[in-house]
């Protein structure tokens, strides 16, 4: 394939140039500002070799207060609300909430923004409970390449997701699956995520790069190149023009946010929102943006948008809006 032998070939800077005239040539002048909403840092699984939550299962006794307070997490998606952010999915780990409480999760939050969300909850049957407060159904893919699949993530089949994510759009629901880049795939490996993509029709795809989690095999692991991932999400954006691509990249980071923009990315992801809000990182993640010529949903500097200490919906978010302004005031950094 052309695209791939261009990125082995070292050419990436042609695959840049030509996804962001295609991205452009497609109307994508809008960069969104993405927020994963976790449930909990419990996950029954816990054995992908990558994940934070990996770590930790040993280290709980109780599940159950690994789960956060559910009035935290509708208080969180109102802050998102008011500073233009998407809610990029609700995610937890397996066996961390049930689907009745998942379910009532998103209906809150869908009553809260305006818009329904999307999941990301691991492989479920229980698709059909929902309903029109969610939007779509994520696959958490993480690696595309069947082998090092089973090696890094041996509890998620990719044909069981692949046969979830049939069943969502059955259902009526989007489609999206996750890839962490870094993990030991290759350009190669493209071949088989565009199939994946083709196969199962795939609309949204968010990329992560590998986050080096202590106590993980990939402790002492390097982040991919921002030249490689950029060349992999642009990739992507020739070959599904109209996908939808999310991009995640951390603090240490944030020069790959151009990059990646105009590679085809129509939002960016994975910050400590709270943290970042009106420092110097959260100034250069709108100026990253700024300089593809891109107008940006959301604001991460505009102090007037985090509002009243007072919720607009239920007065049981008060204590959880007032803590998280107060975070997003105190200059962390």
């Amino acid at each position: 394939m052309d695209v791939i032998d261009k990125i082995k070939n070292f050419e990436t800077l042609d695959l840049i140039t030509n996804a962001n005239k295609h991205s452009l040539k497609e109307g994508y002048d809008e960069v969104t500002l993405e927020r994963a909403l976790f449930l909990s840092w419990w996950c029954d699984k816990g054995d992908c070799s990558f994940c934070y939550m990996s770590t930790q299962k040993n280290k709980i006794k109780d599940p159950k207060k690994a789960k956060r307070k559910v009035n935290a997490i509708l208080a969180e998606s109102e802050l998102c609300k008011r500073l233009g952010w998407n809610i990029e999915f609700l995610s937890g780990g397996y066996d961390s909430f049930d689907t009745d409480e998942i379910k009532a999760i998103a209906t809150k939050i869908f009553k809260i923004t305006g818009s329904p969300v999307w999941l990301n909850i691991g492989i479920t049957n229980d698709l059909d409970k929902y309903g029109e407060e969610i939007v779509g159904v994520t696959g958490a893919v993480e690696i595309a390449n069947p082998l090092l699949h089973e090696k890094i993530c041996p509890s998620k089949s990719l044909s069981d997701i692949g046969e979830m994510l049939d069943k969502a759009g059955d259902l009526g629901f989007k489609k999206a699956i996750t890839i962490i880049l870094g993990l030991g795939e290759s350009p190669e490996d493209l071949t088989y995520l565009i199939q994946y993509i083709k196969e199962h029709k795939i609309n949204r795809v968010i990329f992560y790069s590998l986050n080096p989690h202590k106590g993980t095999i990939f402790e002492n692991s390097s982040q991919p190149s921002s030249i490689y991932y950029a060349g992999i999400v642009a990739t992507i954006r020739l070959t599904f023009p109209k996908i939808e691509i999310i991009c995640g990249t951390w603090t240490d980071n944030l020069a790959n946010i151009g990059l990646l923009v105009m590679s085809g990315a129509n939002g960016i992801t994975k910050f400590p929102l709270f943290k970042m809000f009106g420092t110097r990182y959260g100034k250069r993640v709108e100026e990253e943006i700024y300089w593809t010529g891109r107008k940006l949903k959301g604001t991460f500097t505009d102090i007037s948008k985090l509002g009243s200490n007072k919720s607009q919906f239920d007065s049981e978010l008060d204590i959880f809006i007032k803590r998280y302004i107060d975070e997003s005031l105190e200059n962390k950094y």
